[in-house]
């Protein structure tokens, strides 16, 4: 068995360059089930007679034999924190429909009116209830299936096509399940272009067996144009607009109608992309994750005026002429670079997805993840932009989690432009090319990412790019790929950070998923650093030159913020209100987005100003070219409980500081 490793800050891998000791993550990703690996082991008891049986058995046996097959393949997920799923002991399951048994899932038509997510009432019963029994729910409906694909070749059907989605236990809000045998439960569904089923669960985890499988859910039209992300386009006055459905370009043209204040209706194109099976690494994005995506659909809303609104809907053009249009959403288009105007920024890392319900759910540890996105949608008004550093959803290769993860942000993403960094969690696999050999993705190697959100880069898979947005200049780096000097991205940094006019744009940015800076993360300090190993190193020298305000960071679950530091040595003494020159660059980890939070050294260093063990985000607001507001929010109350501020004029930029002019003397 490989050893596991509890790693304090979700954070264990290590660069191949740098030890060929890798450990193992506290949790693995799928490989295939025993009896697959080995003709001859077989848990079920099923070896030769597979075919047999797929052949002679009714449909509701076929598909709970799937249901069997799905968790025998789950016993070797263990996810990161606390897997629900790891503790169900799949070899022991076994197939046991009950027609004294049953499940009932109602409404079985959803979204009459056009909603796109909605409860579901599910009543059951068991003739023999326990308090370990519990319900799983599966998209789509017939998750087995004679012609899904599969890597091992001695593996007959039925095949697993897609993986359970979440489970609760039968008694969760029915305390006297145990005496009655009858059970309600209300689950939160959205649509992600498939049907759901339920089945009920009895011998707990330790003994599962199938008792009953519901009726099929479905949305009215499964297809629709769903979850608008807006994100800010290669030039100023350009607004982008992605989203998704289930419209091939062979059956429908997308578009986006859009205007300013309602006058002179505009339409614009859009273009889509999609990936398969094959586009993933490795498992389970490969295998059990695997999802259809759908088709993701990106417009260019050009030529805006500056800080104007603008009400927007995504369409569909069917090949008879009719139409499917979304609800209709509204954005403010972004300021002009350098415009002296109020603006106000958000920026976290690592918030992941949680279920409203309630329910377990593959990577069940995110649970500040809702707290965020509620905050946010509460204060929406006073937010002009979004940054999320990395760690998105945390699907780690189980793709109906990218959907649920869209929904969740929904309000936030289809108001103000949603930017994202690349994260270890989206883009780091073995042999892939990422910078670090971990199989942290689950095999999405970075192309769920990349499709599902568009970001300004020259080139998407290597998710490096600038954003200006007003009197801000952000320069977003990809930790998943090589940093160091002499690299393409050490090239891109240095030119984001000297090709800026600070007399416009004051306010530089560096923002990056893995702490390049400093962090009293317990993990670092076990490794002996405050940081990404080599990260200072390479880059520290460029803040300094070209005189960085802040470098903002995830991947580390918690708050943290240091001093003006330069060289591990505090260049400003103050810690609320600087006036002039920084002299340094001031550090923040803003990873408590939602995910499992990571916990600090009991010793306090010098250079750490504040640390919060908590969920919260970081929010930067400028009030003009020389007055900057940093405050920390946590994500319980939306109040602040760490905060400075920044007055200087532009003088105080230009003047040298230690590294930041080049050396010159008299003869010079």
């Amino acid at each position: 068995m490989v050893k596991r490793w509890v790693m304090v800050c979700d954070k264990f891998d290590r660069r191949r360059q740098l030890s060929g000791d890798q450990k193992s993550r506290n949790y693995s990703f799928l490989a295939p089930p025993k009896f697959c690996q080995n003709s001859n082991s077989d848990p079920f008891q099923l070896r030769s007679s597979a075919v047999q049986i797929s052949v002679v058995m009714r449909p509701l046996e076929f598909l709970c034999l799937g249901i069997l097959w799905i968790l025998a393949a789950l016993q070797q997920v263990k996810s990161h924190g606390s897997h629900p799923f790891s503790k169900i002991a799949i070899h022991k399951s076994t197939f046991a429909l009950n027609e004294n048994a049953g499940v009932k899932a109602s409404p079985s038509v959803l979204g009459l009116k056009g909603e796109n997510t909605e409860w579901v009432t599910l009543k059951y019963s068991s003739p023999n209830p326990s308090s370990d029994d519990w319900i799983g729910v599966f998209s789509p409906a017939n998750f087995s299936s004679s012609s899904c694909p599969m890597d091992n070749p001695r593996v007959y059907p039925p095949l697993l096509c897609s993986a359970p989605i979440k489970f609760l236990y039968a008694n969760y809000t029915n305390p006297k399940y145990k005496t009655t045998g009858r059970g309600l439960l209300k689950l939160q569904l959205i649509n992600q272009r498939s049907d759901f089923s339920f089945a009920l669960f009895s011998g707990g985890l330790a003994k599962p067996k199938v008792v009953a499988i519901s009726n099929r859910v479905t949305f009215a039209n499964p297809d629709a144009p769903l979850y608008p992300r807006l994100a800010q386009g290669k030039d100023w006055n350009e607004m982008t607009v992605t989203w998704t459905s289930g419209y091939g370009i062979d059956e429908a043209e997308p578009l986006v109608e859009w205007s300013q204040n309602g006058k002179d209706l505009m339409r614009s194109p859009a273009g889509t992309l999609t990936f398969d099976r094959n586009s993933m690494c490795g498992a389970p994005a490969r295998t059990v994750g695997w999802r259809d995506p759908g088709f993701i659909h990106t417009s260019f809303l050009k030529e805006l005026w500056p800080n104007n609104e603008y009400t927007y809907k995504l369409g569909h053009r069917l090949t008879n002429g009719s139409y499917i249009w979304s609800s209709t959403y509204k954005f403010r288009a972004p300021p002009y670079p350098g415009q002296n105007s109020l603006q106000r920024v958000v920026i976290f890392g690592d918030m992941g997805k949680d279920e409203a319900d309630g329910s377990n759910e593959f990577n069940d540890f995110q649970h500040g993840s809702l707290n965020t996105t509620r905050t946010l949608i509460q204060d929406l008004k006073n937010i002009d932009i979004v940054f999320h550093i990395g760690d998105i959803c945390y699907a780690n290769g189980y793709l109906s989690q990218w959907d649920q993860f869209t929904a969740q942000i929904g309000p936030i993403a289809s108001t103000v432009p949603y930017m994202i960094a690349s994260g270890n969690h989206e883009r780091d696999w073995p042999g892939s090319g990422s910078f670090y050999e971990t199989m942290d993705s689950g095999g999405e190697c970075g192309v769920v990412a990349q499709n599902m959100f568009y970001v300004p880069a020259e080139n998407r898979e290597k998710f490096w790019y600038v954003s200006d947005y007003g009197m801000f200049r952000f320069c977003v780096a990809n930790t998943e790929l090589d940093w160091r000097e002499g690299t393409e991205q050490y090239k891109f940094i240095e030119h984001c950070l000297a090709s800026v006019d600070r007399q416009k744009q004051p306010w530089l940015i560096f923002l990056a998923h893995r702490v390049l800076g400093y962090s009293s993360c317990t993990f670092y300090a076990e490794q002996g650093s405050s940081s990404e190993p080599m990260g200072r190193e390479s880059l520290q020298s460029l803040w300094q030159k070209y005189k960085v305000d802040l470098a903002i960071y995830g991947h580390v679950h918690s708050y943290e913020r240091t001093c003006p530091i330069y060289q591990n040595i505090c260049t400003n003494d103050e810690k609320h209100y600087y006036k002039g020159a920084l002299n340094g660059t001031i550090h923040v980890v803003a990873g408590g987005g939602g995910a499992s939070l990571s916990p600090f050294i009991t010793l306090q260093t010098k250079w750490s100003i504040y640390r919060d063990y908590d969920y919260g985000f970081v929010k930067l607001t400028a009030f003009d070219h020389s007055n900057l507001l940093f405050e920390y929010k946590k994500s319980s109350d939306g109040r602040v409980y760490d905060s400075f501020r920044l007055s200087r004029d532009y003088r105080d930029i230009l003047a040298c500081a230690v590294d930041s002019c080049p050396s010159t003397t008299l003869a010079s």
